[in-house]
């Protein structure tokens, strides 16, 4: 298997996060209760989107608040910090979850501050699925469809929480995994650096390298 480093991890996470709730406009459909986290959240990102784009790709910390009141309220992410870091995570110690915890979120927020400038028009179609009463999990099938290019197939993990909210903790995009994806590199990233916080201290310098990029 070939080594996978961070560049290419934010390379190849940038499709997969910028789908992640980009579905844009979703035809005419009643949605059920997992599938209505992912279309309100995606019509309000859309709506930014087209009023902020210039602004979301220049501003670091915008696109940080975007993530913080829009996005994050519908996805597990600890769930999600705990998947793409697997056995790792299980032996990590508080203080080492949390700061990998706001390293990974802060590579996420670089990986949507790149994908702004890549999407300007698309739309969703959500696939039929029947939500059994009493089930906790589903995978939420769409297809994302851009003008002038085939379908995109993206299929999202969903869990219902303590609490009765649908949350995400996987998208699945052309049969690609954004949890495995992460997984693997993130992984290969610790074998190589020598343990959890050299892959920490990467994450961060990598964020703080684009923050003055930004600024400049």
């Amino acid at each position: 298997m070939p080594h996978i480093y961070l560049d290419d991890l934010i390379k190849r996470g940038a499709m997969l996060i910028a789908l992640l709730f980009w579905a844009g406009s979703a035809l005419a459909i009643e949605l059920n209760p997992a599938q209505q986290p992912i279309q309100q959240t995606s019509d309000k990102l859309y709506q930014i989107l087209q009023t902020d784009r210039e602004a979301l790709q220049n501003d670091r910390q915008l696109v940080l608040r975007l993530v913080d009141e829009v996005v994050e309220p519908h996805v597990d992410f600890d769930r999600v910090s705990a998947l793409v870091l697997g056995k790792h995570w299980r032996s990590a110690a508080p203080q080492q979850r949390e700061a990998f915890k706001e390293a990974f979120k802060a590579l996420l927020v670089n990986t949507y501050a790149t994908a702004f400038t890549e999407f300007t028009e698309w739309s969703v179609h959500f696939l039929p699925m029947t939500l059994e009463q009493g089930t906790k999990k589903v995978i939420v099938k769409t297809q994302v469809i851009q003008p002038g290019a085939p379908p995109v197939a993206v299929d999202y993990r969903m869990r219902l929480s303590k609490e009765g909210r649908w949350q995400m903790y996987d998208v699945i995009i052309e049969g690609i995994s954004m949890v495995t994806n992460y997984r693997t590199g993130f992984a290969q990233q610790i074998k190589q650096s020598g343990g959890l916080d050299a892959l920490i201290a990467e994450l961060n310098s990598r964020h703080a390298l684009r923050l003055a990029k930004s600024d400049e």
